[in-house]
């Protein structure tokens, strides 16, 4: 199955920031990789929102209202993000991390030389690894 090649691969490539990290993003796809609306892009977005529990926990309410509401779509999400990541201040973490959400969702390019050089640390860091996880992730055909 897809989503098991893809957790491999993740896993072999030492993607997974700790055990926390790993869990929550097999406790997403397990969940929500057979579902109608799931994508390469949203499989981005699990990976990303499984870094800490609090984007977990948005990512997880998300993907439950899609699930549970027919006319909401990856598109609503998207658009949501971008309006959100306008209301932040530019080069903000959050507004970043965003951004980097909704590139994922639409296959938009992610510009990471565009970062400011004193972009937060762990964000930075964040966003690298996110972007070697979504190169794995458009590795693997789905079918």
């Amino acid at each position: 199955m897809w989503k098991n090649v893809v957790y491999r691969k993740l896993r072999s490539q030492h993607l997974f920031e700790n055990e926390a990290h790993l869990s929550r993003f097999k406790e997403l796809l397990d969940c929500y990789a057979d579902a109608s609306f799931f994508t390469a892009g949203l499989c981005k977005c699990m990976y990303l929102s499984c870094w800490d529990d609090e984007h977990f926990a948005i990512m997880l309410d998300m993907l439950n209202q899609l699930k549970l509401k027919d006319h909401m779509t990856l598109t609503d999400m998207d658009e949501n993000g971008k309006l959100m990541a306008e209301e932040m201040p530019d080069g903000d973490y959050e507004a970043t991390i965003m951004q980097l959400s909704c590139d994922f969702l639409s296959g938009a390019p992610f510009d990471i030389t565009s970062l400011p050089e004193n972009f937060n640390p762990v964000g930075r860091h964040i966003i690298e690894q996110a972007l070697k996880a979504a190169a794995v992730i458009d590795s693997v055909p789905i079918k």
